[in-house]
Order: structure tokens, then C-alpha cells, then sequence
């Protein structure tokens, strides 16, 4: 039976409407924010509400071996849920319901919910779900489960696995197995849970995740400094690092300054090479003494110019403006966008390892950063039309990938591998560890089918 003839099938098992076929919209779900050129068009989409509506969708892939692309609000910077002739498309979007229990202090939710959903359904308990990823407003608790998302206040707070209690997966043969729960300790058996937190969908689905719930952040100071280099920025990291753990600690280099003024108009200071975006959220004295460490280190290490605030409105304002940092870069071209992580200590080679590759390869890479944990996001500027710019963008893209690895560092801190970095996943963690990775692979997902080219 071809994969044509066994489409009916599907259509049989799953409500009117629920497998989507027409090619304009299957053209809407070949890519991801990612923009992989090399995106296939698949056989169909499928929008579940339910576990067992997933359930149904793997049986029918693992019975006719037809990959199965898991996709959550597609905004994926990694290639994690481009399409592949011939596959199947699962969208999460549908998946929707959710509950709080303030007594637990634990959301129940299933994937397609927003970050940005989940929060505000917190603090209506008055609770707060920390991971705040730069585009928390589009993506979906799914993809960050995924991808082991992070954000701007993960350098104190975390990232997502440590909220992850517990989750419902559907295994690559059907089976849906419900891993940990809202319990705060739990140490019985192997920590699966773990497992599939940043597994990007190639272990099994999820459909269901509990999530640990904080009370609500304290007011925030933030801190604001300009500073002439990129390199004199970095430095300012490391100082304040060394002495105390802020809520956040954000870098923007030049280019995304003036992106970002053109975008927001807030008369930052485009004469800047760098600026930092610090909070501290401690209460009394000690925020008091933690704006001083970071206000002294700033000026310490040359800042231009320091400003601080317990304003909340003036610290969201910038807040926002790292927040719109890609999306303001994005007006100057389209992006190959990076996501590499070094040592704190080794965060100043990295950002003046970046600038020698731009001048090199005659790029423009733009880097902005949850300095604070040493993750940055270099964007390459390039355009797609211009063949040599392209193989310029390119090679780029490769060489901050070796760089970031060459410092003990990462190929990705929290977009995930995809199918855009893989190539570079040996050189990081060598061939032990990639043998070991085929090894789960295979005995979780023995024909491949979920989604194939991913990771491996």
C-alpha cells in the first residue's frame, strides 16, 4: 500500500477536518522561523486536540513507516520542525487545555499553549512560570519543552527542565506513558522526565507536561550600561558574575542598538558599542547592594554611561528592547541565526572571536546575549540572492559554531540542535556520545519515524 492509497485511512480515524491536505496550507507548514531552504511539502497536516487523536496519527506512521514531524507554533530557530517530503506534519496548536493548582503550585497544560498563555493563566493565581524566552509571546510550551528553552531571567531562575515535573509522551509505536507528576521530589527510577526535555520531538511526543509554578517575581531594579567595545562589556559580565547571580543580565552590541532604536524609538545611544541590561529582583538592602556591585563593575570596566531605576515601566521598556533585538536586526536582511554558549570565563573570546569571523568573511554578525549564562545569539546578516555573500554568511555560520567549541562551549544553549546544526553536534560531544545518542534513538524509535534528520 502506497502512502496515497493509505492516506484514507488516517482520514477515517480522525474527525472531519482534523487531517488537512489543501496545498496552500500544507505550504504554510513546510517551514519553520528557521527558513530552511531545503524544506520538503508534506503529505498532509494533522491537528490533534487529544492524546489519543496523537496516539491514532503514530500507530497509522509506525504501521505504513512515514516520518512524523511534530510541530508547535513553528517558531523553531534551528530547523526542528521543517518539513520532509512525504511526512506527516503533527501540529500541536490545537492541544489546549489547561489547569493551575494553586495548592501545588503546579500548571497542567498540554503543548499548544503559549508561554506567554501559561503566564498569565499563573499570575491570575497569583503565581509566576519563570522561563521567559525572547519570543514568549508566539512560542508554544511544547516547542520549549523540546528545545529546553530558556530566556532573560534564566541566569538566576533557570531554564525550562527545572519546571518540568512531569509530562504525558507518545512513544514511537503508539504508547502513551505518563513520566513523573506534581510532586516536588521524586526519585523513583531512572529520570526519564528528563530525557525528553530537549529532545526535540525525535524520542516521542508530548502531550501533556506539568510545570513547577514560583510565587510571583519581586520588583525589579534595573541597571542600564553603555560601553565602547563589545570586549570592555564582557569583561563587565565576568565582575558582576563572580560576586552575585542578577535576575538578568542582557548584552546588545551596536548593530542591535540601532536596530532596535530605528524599531522602538527610545533614544538609546547608537554612539554605543555595546550595551548591558541588568535587574536585580533581591529585596531592600541587598537589591540595594547588588544595583552597587553591578553599577561598579559597569564603571569599572568603562561604561560610557550607567543608569539605574526601580521604575518598573523604564526597566520593561528595556526589557522590551532586548526582547525585539532579532526580529529589529531582521529589517536590516534575512538572518542565519546562531545560538552558541561558552564558560562565562571564556565569553570575551567568544565575542572577539565573532568580530574577527565578521571581518573575515566581510559579514555582518550582530550579537546579542543572555550574557549572564554565557549563551549568545550571533546574527549573521546575509543576502540569500547573493551567491558569494551567501557562501560567506555560511562558512560564518560554521566557524562561530567551531569557535564557540574550541572555548568549551556549545553549539546551542537553548534553540536545540534541528536539522540546520546537526553536522556540528559530533565535533561538540564525540562519537561516544553520538554512538550513545543512536543507541536511545534507535531502541525508543527503532524505524526512524520521528522526526527524521533531527539531531542524528
Amino acid at each position: 500500500m502506497t502512502t496515497t492509497t493509505a492516506l484514507p485511512e488516517l482520514l477515517d480515524t480522525l474527525p472531519a477536518g482534523m487531517v488537512v491536505t489543501d496545498p496552500d496550507i500544507l505550504e504554510s507548514y513546510r517551514r519553520d522561523r528557521a527558513m530552511d531552504p531545503d524544506a520538503g511539502t508534506p503529505l498532509a497536516v494533522v491537528r490533534p486536540t487529544s492524546t489519543e487523536q496523537v496516539q491514532a496519527v503514530v500507530r497509522w506512521c509506525a504501521r505504513h513507516r512515514i516520518g512524523l514531524i511534530t510541530r508547535g507554533a513553528g517558531t523553531s530557530l534551528s530547523g526542528g520542525s521543517t518539513a520532509v517530503d512525504g511526512a506527516i506534519v503533527l501540529s500541536t496548536e490545537a492541544m489546549r487545555t489547561l489547569h493551575i493548582d494553586p495548592v501545588t503550585r503546579v500548571a497542567v497544560t498540554q503543548p499548544g499553549l503559549l508561554n506567554a498563555e501559561v503566564k498569565a493563566a499563573a499570575a491570575q493565581q497569583g503565581l509566576w512560570y519563570p522561563p521567559d524566552p525572547s519570543s514568549f509571546e508566539i512560542c508554544s510550551i511544547g516547542g520549549n519543552v523540546a528545545t529546553n528553552a530558556g530566556g532573560l531571567c534564566c541566569v538566576k531562575y533557570g531554564v525550562t527542565t527545572d519546571y518540568v515535573l512531569g509530562m504525558q509522551v507518545v512513544l514511537a509505536d503508539g504508547t502513551a506513558v505518563r513520566l513523573g507528576g506534581p510532586r516536588l521530589k521524586d526519585s523513583a527510577g531512572l529520570p526519564l522526565t528528563k530525557m525528553f526535555v530537549g529532545s526535540e520531538g525525535t524520542l516521542g511526543i508530548v502531550t501533556e507536561v506539568t510545570l513547577r509554578l514560583l510565587p510571583p517575581q519581586p520588583p525589579a531594579c534595573t541597571v542600564v550600561g553603555t560601553f565602547e567595545t563589545v570586549h570592555q562589556a564582557s569583561e563587565a559580565v565576568l565582575e558582576i558574575t563572580a560576586r552575585i547571580r542578577p535576575a538578568m543580565l542582557e548584552f546588545m552590541d551596536s548593530v542591535a542598538i540601532n536596530a532596535v532604536e530605528d524599531m522602538l524609538h527610545m533614544d538609546l545611544d547608537r554612539t554605543a558599542g555595546a550595551m548591558l541590561v541588568a535587574q536585580t529582583d533581591a529585596p531592600g538592602a541587598a537589591g540595594a547592594a547588588e544595583v552597587a556591585v553591578i553599577t561598579e563593575a559597569f564603571t569599572r570596566c568603562g561604561s560610557q554611561e550607567v543608569f539605574a531605576t526601580d521604575d518598573p515601566a523604564e526597566g520593561e521598556a528595556f526589557t522590551v528592547a532586548r526582547r525585539v533585538a532579532i526580529p529589529a536586526v531582521e529589517r536590516i536582511g534575512p538572518l542565519l541565526l546562531e545560538d552558541v554558549g561558552v564558560p562565562l570565563p571564556q565569553l570575551p573570546a567568544l565575542v572577539d572571536g565573532i568580530a574577527a569571523i565578521a571581518a573575515a568573511r566581510d559579514v555582518i554578525i550582530s550579537v546579542i546575549a543572555h550574557a549572564g549564562d554565557g549563551n549568545t545569539h550571533p546574527l549573521i546578516v546575509y543576502n540569500p540572492d547573493d551567491a558569494d555573500q551567501y557562501t560567506r554568511a555560511q562558512r560564518a555560520f560554521g566557524e562561530v559554531m567551531d569557535l564557540a567549541i574550541s572555548l568549551g562551549g556549545t553549539i546551542t544553549g537553548e534553540h536545540g540542535v534541528g536539522r540546520l546544526k546537526k553536522d556540528w553536534l559530533p565535533d561538540q560531544v564525540g562519537p561516544d556520545v553520538m554512538a550513545l545518542t543512536r543507541r536511545i534513538k534507535d531502541a525508543l524509535d527503532p524505524e526512524g519515524i520521528l522526526n527524521p534528520g533531527v539531531i542524528l
